[in-house]
């Protein structure tokens, strides 16, 4: 949808004073509020470069007092309005459910859009909480402390946007539309809202790209620069840096070595028998790690972890021997979102050595293995095999290594900030005249700090597909949303990658607004002259480019990833 474009006297109230606004900014004094004149000219100010200028003004309007109010009250005050409209929306949709005339799938559906909003308040209250900080108020606080913060805000904004969206998918099927109609342009209007808070966001200290690189870019490289998946971090020994060292060490030493809080075995020499039942008794809200091992053996069973276990681990005794396996499926009536094998939610979740498998099999199209939307979760040495939608990446910061996927179509896809690193991704059979393809990537605001990283990966036939490439096409992603944005770097390609590369969504869908890169990869599949000739396809030649998609930069795994023990490269 085109933005509404401003009135000449808004663009007038903006080229007179957003200067001024911009210059305060920069000025690193968060707290210093610049001079306007009026409410009217603040409010232009603000709502300068927003997507959604007319709503922003309008949410705006009422706020009293606010060219007297620093840009993260004003923030504050526009989160508090999304809030109430959420509330609003929450409330409407649970009274569908008393429409006795509904499917079973349309009450999953609404039942996902229940948990989504409740999501996105907990998103959006802790935007407040951020802002009302002195990280986000006090001129004193260390760069790195307001970045951390504000690399924050900026990925649970970019969440809340994801959540509207994830809503309406769930009514994507035949007759769906029936409670989608209803709700659509509410969705739309809280999406709007969150978008305006976020283009507001990025022009406080510590929201930017950081320092200057040394060289000089391109013009397309100094876009792609201010765009980096913003938040992601630094590496260190091989993880980013938001892996805490205790969790490092957890992630990388021998299993035996760890004493776990919970056992999990199918024989019955564990404190319980199955994986949900461990997850149930595990404490609310932990502070600190809690380790739940999982023994060999197949576990029939469809796990969540909630958004009140945070700090949780899963620790099995490797690939193909533990396995928790499930096969939920579109085509029997779940949703996409509600498929999953394993949906993690919970913040600072690890995985380590095991398996997740969606068996539902390529005839009942969507069946996601593992879904997760919990902020700076890891996963290593773990499997997700399924066929299409394998891997759901849905939201938030994430970091997967030395990780096999298995899939088909789409199967590595979602909104999340994530980098797959040192991973095998392994395309499979699909159904005859399917075609395969590796990523869909779903960002649908530029300003979202999302997209997928692939570096020092293998892209190759899995071993059902391995002398049938040549009758089955295959893709590198196709775009899903309308900024979808995903890159490989370093990476290996095999020789079933289509010359192409990459493969149209519906026509010329996202074709201009897309960002997708390719950077030094090598192998027989890797060849680029070929290649789509898409306004938004990029060869990537510059390193300073390049690097804007690294766990450094992207994910801020130089922050969370170094307490968890599993390794990770920070830069290229």
């Amino acid at each position: 949808m085109t933005p509404l474009r401003p009135e000449p006297l808004l663009v007038l109230l903006i080229v007179t004073f957003a200067g001024t606004a911009a210059a305060a900014s920069s000025s690193g004094a968060t707290g210093t509020v610049p001079f306007y004149p009026s409410a009217e000219a603040a409010a232009a100010a603000h709502c300068d470069g927003t997507l959604y200028p007319d709503l922003c003004l309008s949410t705006l309007a009422d706020i009293p007092d606010l060219h007297k109010k620093p840009l993260p009250d004003v923030i504050c005050a526009a989160v508090n309005r999304t809030e109430d409209v959420v509330t609003a929306t929450a409330s409407n949709c649970s009274s569908y459910l008393r429409d006795r005339t509904l499917t079973a799938r349309d009450r999953l559906a609404i039942s996902d859009c229940m948990e989504l909003f409740s999501t996105t308040m907990d998103e959006l209250q802790a935007t407040t909480a951020d802002l009302e900080s002195p990280a986000a108020s006090n001129g004193s606080v260390s760069p790195g402390a307001r970045r951390a913060t504000m690399d924050h805000v900026m990925t649970v904004l970019s969440a809340a946007i994801t959540n509207q969206y994830t809503c309406l998918d769930g009514f994507a099927y035949q007759n769906g539309g029936r409670v989608r109609r209803y709700i659509e342009p509410t969705l739309h209007h809280v999406s709007r809202m969150v978008s305006n808070s976020l283009a507001m966001a990025k022009k406080l200290p510590g929201a930017g790209p950081g320092a200057p690189t040394p060289s000089p870019l391109t013009a397309q490289a100094e876009t792609v620069r201010r765009q980096p998946f913003m938040g992601y971090g630094q590496m260190v020994k091989g993880f980013p840096r938001w892996v805490r060292p205790g969790d490092r060490r957890l992630l990388q030493a021998p299993a035996v070595s760890i004493t776990a809080d919970a056992v999990v075995a199918k024989d019955g020499s564990g404190n319980y028998t199955t994986v949900s039942a461990a997850v149930a008794a595990a404490p609310a809200n932990s502070a600190k790690r809690y380790v739940i091992y999982i023994k060999a053996g197949a576990y029939m069973e469809n796990v969540e972890v909630g958004k009140k276990h945070k700090n949780l681990m899963f620790i099995g005794d490797g690939m193909g021997k533990t396995v928790i396996k499930a096969s939920r499926n579109v085509v029997d009536g779940s949703t996409t979102f509600r498929s999953a094998t394993v949906a993690v939610v919970g913040n600072n979740f690890l995985g380590r050595d095991l398996t997740i498998e969606n068996s539902a099999g390529p005839s009942k199209h969507q069946a996601v293995a593992l879904r997760v939307g919990a902020d700076l979760s890891a996963f290593y040495r773990c499997s997700f095999v399924g066929y299409q939608d394998t891997l759901y990446v849905h939201s938030l910061r994430q970091f997967f290594r030395d990780c096999d996927v298995y899939g088909t179509i789409d199967f590595i896809f979602g909104n999340a900030a994530v980098v797959l690193q040192g991973c095998n991704l392994y395309a499979r059979k699909p159904l005859p005249n399917q075609s395969n393809i590796f990523t869909a990537q779903g960002r649908e605001d530029p300003n979202q700090n999302t997209g997928i990283s692939i570096q020092k990966c293998k892209v190759a036939a899995a071993s059902d597909l391995v002398g049938a490439e040549s009758t089955t096409k295959t893709y590198l992603g196709r775009p899903w949303k309308q900024y979808s944005r995903t890159v490989f770097m370093q990476s290996e390609l095999d020789s079933l990658i289509d010359p192409a590369g990459w493969l149209e969504w519906n026509g010329n869908f996202a074709l201009d607004t897309l960002y997708y890169g390719e950077y030094m990869n090598m192998g027989p599949g890797a060849g680029t002259s070929g290649r789509v000739k898409w306004k938004g396809y990029h060869v990537i030649t510059s390193a300073a480019e390049a690097s804007a998609f690294t766990v450094g930069s992207f994910i801020d795994g130089d922050v969370w990833l170094a307490g968890t023990s599993i390794p990770f490269a920070t830069g290229l």
